[in-house]
């Protein structure tokens, strides 16, 4: 646990762009979200492997919101309902599902569809918000952090031993 909080704050005091910092967020929120054996999931973790994302922060963000995806959960069945029962789209869905991919991909699934449309709909959101923050932490916290008393007796524990190690 320690080193993957050394490797977190190695990441945000990193010159590592907010924009990849946001990214590795929310592509950890797809897969936090979505139901975990989905080809999409697949696609996803091989996106964030081959654009190399951070994957400190992809874990941290994929735990996180496989909290919130449980409570989340009656709302995606409800919102992935209402997607899939939609009469204009009944045509795209028979189509879709005619082929194997369709089939695999199991969005006839309501909470597959429901978890999928609503990280779209929230990915922007979650991008901003990690790079605003982000960008925060660098400008105003991570100075004023660095001078109190605490931080500086943490400078002599293990978890700075694992911190500086990480930083190489």
């Amino acid at each position: 646990m320690l080193t993957l909080l050394a490797k977190l704050f190695k990441a945000l005091n990193s010159e590592t762009s907010p924009w990849a910092l946001a990214m590795a967020m929310v592509l950890g929120m797809f897969l936090g979200l979505t139901p975990l054996w989905r080809v999409h999931n697949l696609v996803i973790l091989l996106g964030a492997l081959i654009f190399r994302v951070n994957l400190t922060l992809f874990l941290l963000a994929f735990g996180l919101f496989s909290g919130i995806a449980y409570l989340l959960d009656p709302m995606f069945h409800d919102f992935g309902l209402a997607i899939l029962q939609a009469s204009s789209w009944q045509g795209i869905y028979e189509a879709a599902y005619a082929t194997a991919v369709g089939r695999v991909s199991q969005f006839y699934h309501t909470i597959t569809m429901g978890s999928f449309v609503f990280s779209l709909l929230i990915s922007p959101v979650v991008a901003m918000v990690t790079y605003f923050v982000v960008n925060n932490y660098r400008k105003r916290i991570q100075k004023t952090l660095l001078k109190l008393k605490v931080v500086q007796m943490l400078r002599g524990s293990r978890f700075w031993q694992l911190y500086t190690d990480l930083r190489g």
